[in-house]
């Protein structure tokens, strides 16, 4: 079931969901457990009580007659604390009423802190919400300054309240402190009160969010794995023989660098194919040449027909081509497979390449062909004498017999990128442009129409490879047919190598 890619990612998408929510669960669990419940609902629950009082009524009540201090031990008094007992009784909480300026206690009806002690809490200026301002009575009593904090017991218990100055005579003011236990339980034993609510709402958001999942994942799941399938059916239409195939460029950055490289490979496949059927077709050609001639001369001689002598030069000059074509094939596979052996020695190109020119000279000179040879001495470079003869020989060989009479042959030396380059110029017929790339084919040859008929079609193969063996590279430019085409070859001088890092050219 879960063999394909498709499924597998989706599956890990799903487990990844899983596992990511445990450890949502997980966390969520440890928090509650070790982090106490929040008190700002408990300041508001405090707030909402004072303003919900008539307080009015207690400010009253604190009143004393005229010319008489602030709190007469009076009835007065035992009104006023009387009064405040009620109301702590009433609305379940617990009442102080504490000097502001002096901060002692004045009541306290919990009968904790006797009249007269020091109050050991912090009065912090408070905001109360203005949604409990609109509910409240604060019209009443005119404006009101509001205070919060928290205060311990003498039996350390720990109390949070909120305070309204809500008394006033005689320019001394006290603060009516409304105060609670400070909670000590957990986020989870708050939410355990309300838990059967909250459970169904969580339950459906996490199914929301499982379905919501599972669609992204199917979607991105899809995107990865039907490129690679697309790409899969490619590969099998090759191989049943259809290299036009393609595939469209699209999805993932990753699976796009796949098609590119299908893609890529289909078209060299393709080429690689076409190079194969021409390279059947012209090692046919040029086999069955020779040997069309080797067995017509040498029936002509078992005839009596025609100079014998005559037959049977021709028969040895076309048994010597197919000779040279074995050995070129040879020599071909061996360098293709790293099989050749080369005598690497310090050679100046630039003496080699003089040497070669002086003795295509005179086959230049026949064909009337400028021969020109701008060589000077190079920078040593590790290679085999023999083999970059060979290579010489055949570029130059090559620019005579494709250049018309009265044309030009120009051969140079240079230094360039750490290196020794070769360059040989010709005036003769020109390669098109579609030919340029399969030039250096084996048994390919431009259009024999307008050039020599006798070539095997493997010298460039085997210099492209002599060169790469060396470490070079080979190429060849060419304006358009009629034009004449230039041959560059380039290697590498370790004696260069270092001056080149300095100083790139």
């Amino acid at each position: 079931m879960f063999a394909g890619l498709r499924p597998r990612l989706f599956l890990s998408y799903l487990v990844l969901l899983l596992v990511t929510l445990g450890v949502i669960a997980a966390a969520f669990v440890l928090i509650l457990n070790t982090r106490p419940a929040p008190l700002e609902p408990l300041y508001q629950r405090l707030a909402t009580l004072a303003f919900n009082m008539n307080l009015s009524e207690v400010a009253a009540l604190s009143r004393p007659p005229p010319g008489r201090g602030y709190f007469n031990p009076d009835a007065r008094f035992e009104t006023l604390v009387n009064t405040l007992a009620e109301l702590a009784d009433d609305n379940n909480v617990r009442l102080l009423l504490v000097d502001v300026d002096s901060e002692f206690v004045l009541f306290d009806s919990a009968s904790v802190l006797p009249n007269g002690t020091p109050f050991e809490g912090r009065l912090e200026p408070y905001a109360i919400p203005a949604a409990i301002q609109r509910r409240g009575n604060a019209s009443q009593i005119g404006t009101i300054d509001a205070v919060r904090g928290l205060f311990v017991d003498p039996d350390s218990s720990e109390w949070l309240f909120v305070g309204l100055e809500a008394l006033r005579q005689n320019q001394q003011t006290s603060a009516l402190l409304f105060a609670d236990l400070r909670p000590q339980k957990s986020l989870q034993d708050s939410l355990s009160e309300f838990g059967t609510e909250l459970l169904p709402i969580l339950a459906q958001a996490a199914l929301v969010s499982l379905v919501v999942a599972v669609i992204f994942a199917g979607v991105i799941s899809r995107s990865v794995a039907e490129p690679l399938q697309t790409v899969a059916i490619a590969a099998e239409s090759i191989a049943d023989g259809n290299l036009n195939e393609r595939v469209p460029i699209r999805g993932p950055n990753e699976v796009r660098l796949v098609a590119e490289a299908f893609n890529s490979m289909s078209e060299k496949v393709q080429n690689g194919q076409r190079s194969q059927q021409d390279f059947l077709a012209n090692v046919s050609h040029d086999l069955k040449t020779p040997l069309t001639s080797i067995q017509g001369f040498s029936q002509a001689i078992m005839d009596g027909v025609g100079d014998p002598l005559e037959s049977a030069h021709i028969i040895h000059d076309e048994a010597a081509r197919l000779n040279r074509m074995v050995i070129e094939l040879t020599d071909l596979a061996r360098l293709e497979a790293g099989r050749l052996s080369m005598k690497m020695t310090p050679i100046d190109i630039g003496q080699l390449t003089a040497a070669i020119g002086q003795r295509l000279s005179v086959v230049a000179r026949d064909k009337n062909i400028l021969l020109n040879i701008e060589a000077s001495p190079m920078p040593p470079i590790a290679g085999d004498g023999d083999r970059l003869a060979q290579v010489l020989t055949n570029l130059i060989s090559n620019a005579i017999n494709y250049t018309p009479i009265d044309g030009r042959v120009d051969v140079r030396t240079n230094v360039r990128n750490g290196g020794v380059e070769v360059e040989v110029q010709d005036s003769g017929v020109g390669i098109k442009e579609d030919e340029l790339p399969r030039i250096f084919e084996r048994f390919y040859q431009v259009d024999k129409a307008r050039g020599p008929r006798r070539g095997t079609g493997l010298g460039l193969a085997i210099v492209q490879e002599i060169i790469q063996a060396h470490g070079g590279r080979i190429t060849v430019s060419s304006p358009g047919e009629g034009r004449g085409a230039t041959f560059t070859i380039w290697l590498p001088s370790p004696h260069l190598s270092t001056v080149v890092r300095r100083r790139p050219p």
